[in-house]
């Protein structure tokens, strides 16, 4: 006796009663605890390495500093590329992995990195520091809050952000809280050259003076018989004062350095990073999640904690949050169970309107139990809740029925042909549980390029395939065991009106017979027609706009203020403070926060690292909702094209989903020498520039900035005892300042600084007058031994794989696509390539570069993919020639799909390609069943054509009966902006493709075996509805 496992779960009724009990507890206990968060995890894999030369041109620092450094990454397989500039004093490199490295391997990577570039220091320049390392972007901050006050400094704000960092250290959950835009405290001592020239006091002593005061020694220690006593002594610094009362002896008088320099209390000058919000300084403190962590009992835990501090902070200084994650999360899975509950009503009604109440009934149960399961092994596996799981859910909803709706369909036509529900149920198994178990396989495989991409899309994307691979074998098992122990108890004993013997002959039947018959008989018209509509929505593919990912619906907007390169800090934050008033009084606007000199804490998974400028600044700008954002971005908009901020390059930016990207549309232009490397840019800039498509195209660097030079006469300088290092020394100290100190106060050590008041180092004009001692300690002004020379240099060198590149880059309008004005250009910067002299090349980026590399790590699996699926296929046919039958009708969902996304103007990306993808397995799930059925059919007996032709009418109510619960479902995600290409192309696939499974596939089945016309196959009136008694259960017996 053949097993049949339905059979066994309606023989063994406590038993399976007992594990719909123990699954629906358990699957509700695993919701409640899964962990919550907006994306998904996935590896961010960018390190910014830097290093620092004083005084060195850009140019020096690329040749000598970056190079060695980057042919040592080189040697690194998992390198991608690594993006360099290189400005006057700095080098900043950012180390990309290729998109295969993740997990684990990327922190082996970069300890790679760290070893590599640890081990040339000793290859670099003398006076070269670092190379230092930052991976830490991978972090992102669930919570963000800003500190400030009227009248409040810097220093009070931070130490006010240190309490608060204190208490939400101790909140569980928490993996680590930075505080953000703290400015480091300074102690000045400023001097005035002339006037030590003056007094006979050489700089170096004022140096010796205050390190010597302030020294921290051991003084001994004295051993009695009973204790060890340690000496102490004092005279460190206590406050400023202590620092002015230091004594300094020259020419055997000694003076009070508060006598012969000015001492005061400071910040750095000028500083690497400012933050303001709502334009007053600021200090934040950004929070994230530990790894797994439910986001949502993170935020309500952030409220207590932040609410228990506020009574011990001062008056006077406000704390606001301006990231909440919890509160998007918390409404994107409110947004989750309404479209939930709205595709699950959906898909009750379509089963209750199609199979009756009772069976309906047995079909919306199953709903639950599939995914108390699927809810239990996310948990186990470590899974969250979060934008790709729950879009997977929804749309495994609409599949995950199907089973169900094939098993329950056959237990009620039997039920309504005379058999008892454990007759039908054991008929069930027999004739639909291994076509099913195929069609869910197939469907499930479908899914299998995302979820095995090694690329960052397929990371961020990938458990769309888990989920929905996992709904789908695990509503095959409630499909066999729990639906038949359900419809034991649920479904009526006996015959019902509109089935029995007259089943298959109602109006409806009858006139997809006479359709199934005209299309056999029309076989090659009609499969004529399906290549060329096929053909066709290849052509139309060229008409549909493309994508990567979407912008998300977040009311976040950005306002990036880039300055010319060379441009001071300062600059840059007077025109950040200038966009900031286009901001004031607008009621869209909630709260706004500036960044000067690098970008805002990460509190977006797809935020892009921003390497430190200072000549770059960020604005963070938080709407009042979506409909707010873009109100206020045509607002914005209009406000820059007129001139809002004259002396900057200012840009409009969204949030995006998916992967980093930074500009939409960009071009590189790659080669030697900087100059021919920026007239070809130009000519791209032009090209740019002449497709209207393209907003405000520009030159990622260009301007030049200015230099003094001093050109040392080395036998004047020799002649006074001097040489270019200590001229050059004796510039750092009385320009930038040198750190002779540390003043200890609290946990803080405070740099204390010598350099020259500010009326002698801060007028170019007077840097001849500046002074430097001889030999002799007499004062030589710099006049005497160097000649001043203005000029210019390059600001910034940009290099990529050690090859200088010039970035061309720009926006794109509203409602384009970013591939479609790429398309656009590419023509015309080919032909311009093909002008270019050899060593010069132009390479596109941007979201076309990015969605390739996705779209090639999804191509490779797909050798993987129709193994897989084949191999299903024929363990299930057994013949080459219906396998071909079946894998022949995969693509036909293209049809559908280029169709609907044409009519909604839908875009297709990254998520619309997954659909498109999938919809090959969902359209074979539907052809194997129904091709099995015929083989049944001809098993039986039955002629060729009939078999044809009953066995497409007798399948046709369970195929469109789950297509149409899978499209149906697949409506509220349409309103997605992250999922609905993919619903739209789903959604037209599978309608348009039903039909065909109904139409085209007998008319090829009919061709590929060369079926003979007969007489037309009409319904017999017998007691099975015009079908024998296929293998049932006295049969299988």
């Amino acid at each position: 006796m053949a097993f049949n496992l339905s059979e066994t779960a309606v023989r063994n009724p406590a038993v399976v009663l007992f594990f719909i009990i123990a699954t629906g507890l358990s699957g509700l206990w695993a919701y409640v605890n899964l962990g919550r968060a907006e994306d998904p995890n996935f590896t961010i894999k960018t390190m910014i390495v830097q290093a620092a030369w004083p005084g060195a041109t850009a140019d020096d620092v690329q040749r000598l500093v970056a190079e060695p450094l980057e042919k040592r990454l080189q040697e690194m397989p998992e390198l991608d590329y690594v993006r360099t500039y290189s400005r006057p004093g700095q080098a900043v490199m950012q180390v990309q992995l290729k998109d295969n490295v993740q997990g684990r391997a990327a922190s082996d990577a970069w300890y790679q990195v760290r070893k590599k570039l640890g081990d040339s220091r000793i290859d670099l320049p003398s006076g070269v520091f670092g190379p230092f390392f930052n991976d830490e972007y991978g972090d992102v901050f669930s919570a963000v809050y800003m500190l400030t006050g009227d009248g409040t400094s810097r220093a009070d704000l931070k130490r006010q952000a240190e309490v608060l960092q204190r208490a939400l250290l101790r909140v569980p959950n928490v993996a680590k809280v930075v505080l953000v835009g703290d400015v480091p405290e300074r102690i000045y001592v400023e001097i005035s050259y002339r006037k030590l020239a003056t007094l006979g006091i050489p700089a170096q002593t004022i140096f010796s003076a205050i390190g010597e005061q302030n020294v921290m020694s051991a003084a001994g220690a004295i051993d009695t018989d009973a204790d060890r006593i340690a000496i102490r002594v004092s005279g460190g610094f206590t406050d400023e004062e202590a620092i002015r009362a230091v004594p300094v002896e020259a020419g055997g008088r000694t003076f009070r350095l508060g006598d012969i320099a000015e001492v005061r209390r400071g910040y750095e000058d000028p500083p690497a990073f400012l933050v303001t919000h709502l334009g007053k300084p600021a200090v934040g403190v950004a929070v994230s999640m530990a790894e797994n962590a439910n986001v949502l009992q993170l935020g309500r835990a952030l409220e207590g904690a932040v609410a228990a501090v506020r009574p011990d902070i001062p008056l006077g200084i406000d704390i606001e949050q301006i990231a909440d994650q919890p509160r998007v999360v918390e409404e994107s899975v409110g947004e989750f169970l309404t479209s939930f509950a709205e595709a699950l009503a959906i898909v009750l009604v379509v089963s209750f309107f199609s199979l009756g109440a009772r069976a309906g009934i047995v079909v919306a149960l199953s709903v639950p139990l599939v995914l108390a399961i699927v809810f239990v092994v996310m948990f186990a596996s470590g899974m969250n809740l979060d934008r790709i799981t729950l879009g997977a859910l929804i749309i495994a909803l609409g599949l995950l029925v199907d089973d169900a709706i094939i098993a329950v369909e056959m237990m009620v036509v039997k039920i309504e042909e005379g058999f008892d529900r454990l007759r039908a149920a054991a008929f069930a198994w027999n004739s639909t549980a291994f076509p099913m178990l195929t069609g869910t396989l197939v469907t499930a495989a479908g899914f299998l390029p995302v979820g095995f991409a090694r690329s960052t899309a397929g990371e961020y994307a990938g458990n769309i395939f888990w989920v929905v691979g996992l709904a789908l074998i695990v509503s095959w098992i409630v499909a066999v065991t729990f639906a038949p122990y359900l419809g034991t108890r649920i479904l009526a004993e006996g015959a019902a009106a509109g089935h029995g013997a007259h089943a298959y002959n109602g109006r409806v039947y009858r006139a997809l017979r006479s359709t199934v018959n005209w299309s056999i008989r029309r076989r090659w018209l009609v499969i004529s027609a399906t290549i060329a509509s096929f053909a066709a929505a290849v052509a139309g593919m060229a008409f549909v706009q493309q994508q990567f990912f979407p912008t998300s619906s977040r009311p976040e907007l950005f306002i990036e203020v880039r300055m010319p390169e060379g441009s001071s800090i300062e600059a840059t934050a007077k025109a950040a403070a200038l966009a900031e008033k286009l901001l004031a009084g607008d009621d869209d606007v909630v709260t706004y926060t500036t960044y000067v000199g690098q970008g805002s804490p990460r509190f977006f998974l797809a935020l892009n690292p921003l390497l430190p400028n200072p000549s770059f600044a960020l604005t963070v700008i938080v709407t009042r909702n979506a409909e707010a954002r873009e109100r206020l971005f045509a607002k914005l908009e209009s406000a820059i094209t007129d001139g809002a901020v004259p002396q900057a390059r200012v840009r409009i930016d969204r949030l995006n989903f998916g992967p980093p990207v930074g500009f939409p549309v960009q071009f590189r232009v790659v080669g030697e020498d900087p100059k021919k490397v920026r007239e070809i840019a130009h000519e791209v800039l032009a090209i740019m520039r002449s497709e209207p498509r393209a907003v405000d195209p520009q030159l990622e660097w260009n301007e030049q900035a200015k230099t003094i030079t001093l050109d040392i006469d080395q036998d004047r300088a020799r002649a006074f005892g001097l040489n270019s290092a200590q001229v050059s020394q004796t510039l750092q100290t009385l320009l930038s300042g040198a750190t002779v100190a540390e003043y200890r106060e609290g946990t803080e050590n405070i740099d204390v600084m010598v350099r020259a008041v500010s009326s002698e180092r801060l007028d170019p004009g007077r840097i001849s007058d500046l002074t430097v001692l001889a030999r002799n300690g007499q004062a030589i002004p710099l006049s005497q031994v160097a000649t001043i020379r203005y000029g210019f240099e390059e600001p910034i060198l940009w290099r990529r794989n050690r090859e200088l590149n010039l970035t061309v880059r720009s926006d794109v309008a509203r409602g384009v696509q970013p591939p479609t004005v790429t398309a656009a250009l590419v023509p015309k910067i080919a032909a311009l390539s093909a002008r270019l002299p050899p060593g010069y090349r132009i390479d596109t980026g941007g979201a076309v570069e990015e969605s390739e590399k996705a779209n090639a790590a999804l191509f490779k699996i797909f050798p993987a993919m129709f193994a897989v699926m084949l191999t299903i296929l024929m363990l299930q046919l057994r013949s080459f020639s219906k396998l071909f039958l079946v894998f022949s009708t995969a693509p036909l969902g293209l049809i559908g799909a280029v169709a609907a996304l044409l009519a909604f103007n839908a875009p297709f990306g990254f998520v619309a390609l997954l659909g498109v993808i999938a919809l090959a397995g969902m359209i074979m799930r539907n052809t194997v069943i129904l091709v099995d059925q015929i083989d049944h059919d001809r098993a039986a007996g039955l002629p060729a054509w009939e078999a044809v032709v009953e066995s497409t009418v007798r399948r046709a109510r369970p195929v469109v009966l789950t297509a149409l619960a899978a499209i149906l479902a697949m409506i509220p995600l349409a309103r997605s902006v992250f999922w609905g290409p993919m619903a739209v192309s789903m959604m037209g696939g599978l309608l348009v493709a039903t039909i065909l499974t109904l139409v085209f596939l007998p008319a090829l089945y009919a061709a590929w075996f060369r079926i003979k016309p007969t007489e037309e196959a009409r319904p017999a009136l017998t007691e099975t509805a015009g079908f024998p008694k296929l293998r049932t259960l006295e049969a299988a017996e």
